[in-house]
């Protein structure tokens, strides 16, 4: 069945199960998230250093790390706040990561920071999902159970927007738990009940005639698109936000976007170049909504969970990451995905339903001049990005896996290898890496290049240097990149352990350490290749924007015999372009095939 050509049950069915309330989880087997020695974060520091800097640079940064940690120095007191606030709080490090690296930013929460989730174009006719949230099984990790509790948190929480640093508010732990969802369409916001006066969820069909009610509500799109205002620079969106709350109907509209499980963004079609370029098309959507003059009045963007609808079948998922990096949420999508065939046999209560509640705004001179320059400057930030997603098919995961080589590790390597080609130098590159073994724990960064990475790139197109010496120094450079990753999943990466450092020198209202003021520390720090592996059991692609100006931001979801790539870079970079790094990877990636299974 569908809405018009809105995919309703999709949109149905979300809202009938992903609804539901999820029990605590137990925590019991998950231990705490441990502090690193310091001589082992240090020594990891200045070795990821190795490749990066000239040998007196080097040198320098060497003196100052010996500075920093000697016996009874302020690198051993730091030390012993960090392991005291380990004992003292649940995880010693993620309320501070929260705060440094999502609260704190004034960027704009579009391209800077919400990822989006784009899955493959569905024929909805008989697609249904039955997810139960309270049923979602503990995850494990290598045998390991992880953290579960930013499941609960995923729901009815949303950014607030303050003068210098938001907060996340969650109102799914209330007494009253909210029971409605928000649905946009035609930057319209409605407020859609998806619990009966008895307790009981919506059925399917029920969830049907409330959404062709809104459709017949929005059919026009509305002039003033409020929801571009969350794009805006965040000290921006926090002034306008009180001045938008001065009125009290305004408050009423945006505490029922706030307060809604999630939102159901439905879109208008995206628009269709070529086959070769709806993917990133579609990929840019989802992410930023296209701009002021498609669909970027549909979303919300401080709302934790935003599902995306469009009339052309395509559809996805963008989040707030304060909340909860990638893997819950793919996760989260995953236990939906699997679920998508069972249908829901209840049948709909004889009772009318009220009518979805339309949010209106009272928008005077002043925020009207907020829309404005919010339009103008989302138009600018969306025409500056560069989007590119390809599927790679000549080979996926079990090619390294044959080999006995880390998929991961095998595509980091041959990232690296790509940079060095397009731009003729190595560069500091973050992988994300989960920290949910631990109790509370987020993400943390496994870095690269390393030295045997740089060893091998350097001899890679080097004629004078044999095959087999390449296979062997390549395979140095991914062993080498495994053990770094099981380092960062067992607790022991080094950024995490740096930051705290520094947190904690702050805390105690002490200078911050020079070995962070020193022009090493920025350098090592100016992630120009931000990178992540999202493994899906779809074809779907995570994307996401580069954390610097001059840098990438590459997102890949290995399949058996495929893998699925998005690259971002901005336009304003002269010196980067994702379409031709997208080209070398390629190129690059079939380079390692012919090195490993020489075809002559």
């Amino acid at each position: 069945m569908i809405l018009g050509s809105i995919p309703a049950r999709t949109c149905r069915a979300w809202l009938l199960r992903v609804s539901l309330r999820q029990e605590p989880c137990s925590f019991s087997s998950v231990p705490p998230q441990p502090v690193p020695p310091l001589a082992q974060t240090l020594q990891g520091y200045l070795k990821a250093l190795e490749p990066l800097l000239p040998p007196e640079e080097l040198s320098h940064t060497r003196r100052m790390v010996q500075e920093f940690s000697r016996p009874g120095g302020l690198g051993p007191h730091l030390q012993e706040g960090l392991e005291r606030r380990a004992r003292l709080t649940k995880n010693w490090i993620t309320d501070w990561w929260v705060q440094w690296a999502y609260l704190e930013s004034r960027q704009p929460l579009p391209v800077h920071s919400n990822p989006a989730i784009s899955l493959p174009r569905r024929d909805y006719n008989d697609w249904r999902i039955t997810v139960n949230l309270a049923q979602l099984p503990v995850e494990y990790m290598r045998g390991k159970p992880m953290c579960m509790e930013l499941y609960p948190l995923l729901f009815s929480s949303c950014r607030i927007p303050g003068p210098k640093h938001d907060y996340v508010a969650h109102y799914g732990s209330s007494r009253r738990s909210p029971t409605h969802i928000t649905v946009v369409r035609n930057y319209q916001f409605f407020q859609l009940e998806v619990y009966n006066s008895d307790g009981s969820r919506l059925t399917e069909s029920q969830i049907h005639g409330q959404l062709l009610r809104i459709r017949s509500q929005s059919w026009k799109t509305d002039k003033e698109p409020m929801g571009i205002l969350t794009s805006e620079h965040r000290h921006t969106w926090g002034q306008a936000y009180n001045r938008l709350l001065r009125d009290k109907l305004n408050q009423e509209s945006v505490q029922m976007i706030e307060t809604g499980l999630f939102s159901v963004c439905l879109d208008s079609p995206v628009m269709r170049i070529s086959d070769e370029k709806y993917a990133s098309r579609k990929a840019a959507q989802i992410l930023h909504g296209g701009g002021t003059y498609s669909n970027s009045g549909n979303r919300w963007f401080d709302k934790t969970l935003q599902f995306v609808v469009g009339e052309d079948g395509s559809w996805g998922l963008l989040y707030e990451q304060a909340t909860a990096e990638g893997m819950p949420v793919t996760s989260l999508l995953h236990h939906i995905l699997e679920y998508c065939e069972h249908p829901d046999p209840k049948r709909a209560p004889l009772v009318p339903l009220p009518m979805p509640k339309k949010l209106y705004f009272h928008i005077d001179r002043e925020i009207k001049w907020d829309i404005e320059q919010a339009k103008q400057n989302l138009d600018i930030l969306i025409n500056d990005l560069d989007v590119y997603v390809f599927n790679f098919k000549k080979f996926g995961k079990d090619l390294p896996k044959k080999h006995n080589l880390s998929p991961n590790s095998f595509t980091q390597v041959a990232l690296q290898l790509a940079y060095y080609r397009v731009h003729n130098e190595v560069c500091p590159a973050c992988d994300i890496a989960s920290q949910r073994l631990f109790r509370g724990g987020r993400t943390e960064y496994i870095r690269s290049p390393t030295n045997q990475a740089l060893k091998f790139i350097l001899a890679f197109d080097d004629r004078s240097v044999s095959r087999e010496a390449k296979l062997e120094l390549f395979r140095e450079a991914v062993d080498a990149y495994t053990v770094l990753t099981e380092q960062t999943l067992n607790g022991h990466g080094i950024d995490n352990h740096l930051l705290g450092l520094k947190l904690q020198a702050i805390e105690e209202g002490l200078s911050i350490p020079k070995v962070f003021m020193d022009t090493a520390y920025g350098l090592a720090t100016h992630w120009k290749l931000r990178t992540g592996q999202v493994p899906a059991n779809t074809d779907s692609v995570m994307c996401f924007g580069p954390l610097v100006p001059d840098g990438y931001a590459v997102c890949y979801n290995p399949q058996a015999d495929h893998v699925h790539f998005s690259i971002t870079a901005f336009n304003c970079c002269e010196d980067t372009n994702a379409e031709t790094l997208s080209r070398t990877v390629k190129e690059t990636l079939c380079d390692l095939q012919e090195l490993l299974e020489p075809t002559v």
